[in-house]
């Protein structure tokens, strides 16, 4: 679970949000909406312990940490698909076989380019091989920041049914975005633009 009590924040003499307080329980999908600059981006720093200049509490109560992808691709240019996501397979859960990262990157679509460099892919190819960190790692939290920005159909549709896998398995997804998700779950909504 995730309580947020009266979050502060301000960037550069603006507020971004205040008195903000919200619950995530498991099986829960929330969205977080607002207009460019509210502040969305940051609330997700926030509670993924990324940003520390706030005020307020923010209380996890998870047996591991919660899985942040940011909406820009983190991966390595000069590492292939397969490189980095067994960087970050031994970072986060060390000993992930290597058939899993295969896995991994052909349940993205990517089957084929697991041993081409991300620097020589398309922007959605490098976005697909950071959201297969999704099929890799296990998280009961997931924090997902502007996934559908930069994939096609097909990935859209293939991280919708991800998601609700999630949310099926009793995890908790929070997640950005300007569109809306067809999922077959409730989802609620925070939109922060109206929060002031």
């Amino acid at each position: 679970m995730l309580r947020v009590d009266n979050l502060f924040c301000e960037r550069q003499r603006r507020i971004l949000f205040e008195n903000l307080s919200f619950e995530v329980q498991p099986g829960d999908l929330l969205q977080i909406e607002g207009t460019n600059g509210s502040g969305k981006t940051t609330l997700l720093k926030i509670i993924s312990g990324l940003y520390e200049d706030y005020t307020g509490d923010v209380d996890w109560q998870l047996d591991a940490w919660p899985l942040f992808i940011s909406h820009k691709p983190g991966v390595k240019d000069q590492l292939t698909a397969r490189e980095n996501l067994k960087w970050l397979a031994d970072l986060y859960q060390p000993g992930i076989p290597a058939a899993k990262i295969d896995d991994a990157i052909c349940a993205v679509g990517l089957r084929g380019f697991e041993d081409v460099a991300c620097g020589a892919m398309s922007e959605g190819q490098r976005k697909r091989v950071n959201l297969a960190r999704l099929f890799l790692l296990a998280s009961p939290a997931w924090i997902l920041d502007e996934p559908l920005s930069a994939i096609d159909v097909d990935g859209v549709k293939l991280l919708q049914e991800r998601i609700g896998f999630q949310l099926n398995e009793g995890g908790m997804v929070i997640v950005t975005s300007h569109q809306s998700l067809d999922v077959d779950h409730e989802v609620r909504y925070l939109n922060l633009s109206e929060s002031l």
